[in-house]
């Protein structure tokens, strides 16, 4: 399985990702925030910059135990330098598909899947599901086409920008949703940002 790395958009990946799409980055993975439960054990799998720790901090300012998986080594770096407030976080810097954890309460996969080829996501979902508990909940976001020509053309450059940059191997959208669908989890909650171009759900296993 190909493993893109964003090593190299680092330093500047939040500001170009503000510039062009304003805070619909932000709000989107965060829309659900309030539903993780007091005291749960989270997993965050491609979280970038770090930034959605502040995030869940404003929320749940104590009792969280968060695991942060990242593969690149630069992204991980920016996210230590976060203020996590009184939760308590263990980074580590490897493939998720290299991570083996206890059940956890809470999975957040912020723009994960848009990164992997059709075939690659149902590996890639299945070590992922693995990691949570029964009963436990997943908070994914990812890009969509809702059928708005705009939305093809930006994604098709994001997707070229990032396949040249970072190795991303994708050329278009997986259907993550079908994976969730397949192994019975139930949808709680949905949430569209920019246009329908992103799109946020909470899911219960």
């Amino acid at each position: 399985m190909m493993r893109g790395n964003y090593d190299n958009s680092a330093p500047f990946y939040d500001r170009l990702s503000r510039l062009i799409f304003g805070r619909a980055l932000i709000n989107a993975p965060v829309h659900f925030l309030p539903l993780i439960p007091a005291n749960s054990s989270v997993l965050i799998v491609g979280g970038g910059t770090g930034w959605i720790l502040e995030e869940i901090a404003r929320v749940h300012p104590f009792g969280l135990s968060i695991t942060y998986v990242e593969i690149s080594a630069r992204m991980t770096d920016l996210s230590r330098k976060r203020n996590v407030a009184g939760n308590h976080v263990v980074f580590i810097n490897q493939p998720v598909q290299d991570v083996s954890l206890s059940a956890q309460d809470v999975v957040i996969t912020p723009f994960l899947f848009d990164n992997f080829t059709e075939a690659n996501v149902p590996p890639l979902f299945d070590h992922i599901h693995q990691q949570l508990k029964p009963g436990g909940i997943w908070l994914n976001t990812d890009f969509q086409i809702s059928g708005k020509w705009w939305q093809h053309v930006l994604l098709k450059s994001m997707l070229l920008f990032f396949k040249v940059l970072c190795g991303v191997e994708s050329w278009r959208l997986p259907d993550a949703d079908k994976q969730f669908q397949l192994n019975d989890y139930v949808t709680t909650g949905k949430q569209t940002f920019y246009g329908d171009f992103v799109v946020t759900r909470c899911y219960r296993k």
